[in-house]
């Protein structure tokens, strides 16, 4: 495992090898100073999520599995995200974007050269986790990057379903800060508008198929991995 990519209130992200000795990223949640109560909001209501315990730690290894779980739905989607490689307990592991000692950007962090091309880039994002029963929670030129060209919407653990009582304040929110960023960038772009066309051209998953679709094959597997949750 090597340096640091970065580091947060609740995780840091590691660069590290697979076994075939391919770049990755490795997110490790510490459990003892993760935003407890805060995550556990983003989890109740969340019908993969039903029955969970009580308990700090149950809620950040709840946590990681979701943004697992998050991860692979949003890129069944054909949302641009890291690929989600693996995930046991208080780690996940994923496809690392950047290049070794050289983390992607943010959209905050460049210069745009096409600003309506990039909104409407972000919006289909938006719209396609939004069909596939998603909403990001914390979306803005924050949580995307610029890498090879692409734009990735990382930091997916907080996404809730739509069926969480407050996913449609969350959506509300992540259309607000788009459309506030790009017009700044000088697009065409109102969060109303955004709003308008993600509920006029996404049709979400049914509550039942949000409920079973990510319950199987959430653990990966790491050599390691049952030693982590002390981070």
């Amino acid at each position: 495992m090597g340096g640091p990519i970065s580091t947060g209130k609740e995780a840091n992200v590691y660069e590290a090898l697979d076994a075939e000795g391919g770049d990755v990223a490795l997110k490790v949640y510490r459990i003892n100073a993760s935003n407890f109560q805060q995550m556990r909001a983003y989890l109740e209501g969340d019908p993969r999520f039903e029955g969970l315990r009580g308990d700090k730690k149950a809620v950040v290894l709840s946590w990681t599995r979701k943004e697992f779980s998050n991860l692979r739905r949003a890129k069944a989607a054909g949302v641009r995200v890291p690929a989600p490689l693996a995930v046991q307990r208080n780690v996940l592991v994923m496809e690392l974007i950047g290049r070794e000692g050289d983390a992607a950007p943010t959209l905050s962090d460049v210069d745009i050269e096409n600003p309506q091309m990039a909104y409407e880039v972000v919006r289909e994002y938006v719209r396609r986790l939004y069909d596939a029963g998603l909403v990001h929670g914390d979306l803005s030129e924050y949580n995307v990057v610029v890498y090879e060209g692409e734009l990735v919407v990382i930091d997916v653990g907080q996404a809730v379903t739509i069926h969480h009582p407050n996913s449609a304040t969350f959506l509300e929110r992540d259309c607000r800060n788009v459309a506030n960023f790009f017009a700044r960038q000088g697009a065409d772009a109102d969060p109303d508008d955004l709003l308008s066309y993600v509920h006029e051209h996404a049709t979400p998953r049914a509550e039942a198929d949000t409920a079973a679709g990510d319950r199987d094959g959430t653990e990966g597997s790491l050599d390691r991995g049952s030693d982590a949750d002390d981070a």
